[in-house]
């Protein structure tokens, strides 16, 4: 007990700086930071004039990007059904987008339902590494086609081409590491060993734990996922890119909706922004990204801009976030409660020893981000 004790008074130590410094990021940025690039006064005077044709085509298109999450997750989870998917998606998406530390949350409430549902250990942790693998090969890969459409639009920033310099030489690490990984067992266990020593450096700059046996549980997953990705490893691509890209759309349209045009801000910007703040949304500073994501939006897609677009383009990013950041969490709370009352999903898993049940999860929030 006099271990258990200091382990939890550090616990609750460790959330309430978190939460602290979530606060703090927030109202920073929302009374400190913002109105310095457009007066809110003027952003709500936009967002009223949207009609509600406009507003109703926002949340179909924000609606459609929902759904197209559920088709990566299935894609990953063989026999899992689309309202399943719908369920699981959607509650751990509110989780995450809430509370501090909330992408840990999330998983573990995914693990619940699948384990419900009949899924085994294995299976469970197989579908989440691989969507979170696709997911963060897609951030890294956004700006390498960002990077050239915006020299040949309207020619690079210094800025620019560094972050997109950055996630290319992230992306091609990150897939090399990976078709290593599957190549054989030898080389999984070699490159689960070096990521483990890599990934326990880190924590213990923070002082968290060294990372065990990441040798044998790259292996594990080598074993079972290769059959996996050999069927299905284009519909696991096209999905997640469909999905990511849909993202994109609902902040595009959501800036024409509010008057801000092509010639002010191209589609190629907006695009540009959209793969910079994939990457910065990876960081979890906040729930959901809260505060940074719409920052970074702003920042980015204001730049050179009169005060009547730089508040157009708040206005924008404000509803963009709305609709994909806010309108998830009552659909997500809905979804758990169904979760909770309906029997007829329910079958005992298959085997809940499978020793690869405890490959590493990641610990974040929604895995497109903001």
């Amino acid at each position: 007990m006099s271990e258990t004790a200091p382990s939890g008074r550090r616990r609750v130590v460790r959330r309430t700086i978190e939460v602290v410094v979530s606060i703090a990021v927030i109202v920073g940025i929302f009374v400190g930071v913002m109105p310095r690039i457009a007066d809110y006064s003027d952003v709500w005077a936009t967002i009223s004039d949207m009609t509600w044709l406009e507003l109703a085509t926002l949340v179909l298109v924000g609606l459609w990007n929902l759904v197209t999450y559920w088709f990566v997750l299935v894609a990953v989870m063989p026999g899992l059904t689309y309202p399943q998917a719908a369920v699981s998606n959607q509650a751990s998406t509110a989780i995450s987008n809430t509370l501090p530390g909330g992408g840990a949350l999330g998983v573990g409430v995914t693990y619940a339902m699948y384990s419900s549902w009949g899924f085994s250990g294995a299976e469970m942790t197989r579908s989440i590494v691989l969507s979170g693998i696709w997911n963060t090969f897609i951030k890294l890969g956004l700006p390498m086609i960002a990077l050239p459409l915006v020299a040949i639009d309207e020619g690079v920033s210094g800025a620019l081409v560094t972050a997109s310099m950055i996630g290319v030489a992230m992306l091609v690490t990150a897939i090399v590491a990976f078709a290593l990984m599957l190549r054989s067992d030898a080389l999984a266990t070699r490159v689960g060993r070096g990521a483990g020593r890599l990934v326990s450096g880190l924590r213990r700059l923070v002082r968290r734990p060294a990372v065990i046996d990441w040798g044998e549980r790259a292996r594990a997953f080598r074993a079972q996922t290769a059959g996996l990705l050999e069927k299905r490893w284009a519909w696991i691509t096209v999905s997640a890119v469909v999905s990511h890209l849909s993202l994109y759309v609902v902040l595009l349209i959501a800036l024409r909706h509010v008057g801000v045009s092509e010639a002010e801000v191209s589609w190629v910007r907006v695009l540009a922004a959209f793969a910079f703040v994939r990457l910065i949304s990876a960081l979890p500073i906040t729930p959901g990204g809260v505060g940074v994501v719409e920052l970074g939006y702003t920042a980015v897609l204001s730049i050179g801009q009169t005060d009547t677009t730089s508040a157009q383009i708040v206005a924008a990013v404000l509803v963009f976030r709305f609709i994909t950041y806010f309108m998830p969490i009552p659909i997500g709370a809905a979804s758990y409660l169904f979760w909770r009352r309906n029997r007829s999903w329910r079958v005992p898993p298959p085997d809940r020893s499978d020793a690869s049940a405890s490959l590493p999860a990641p610990e974040g929030g929604d895995p497109r981000g903001g």
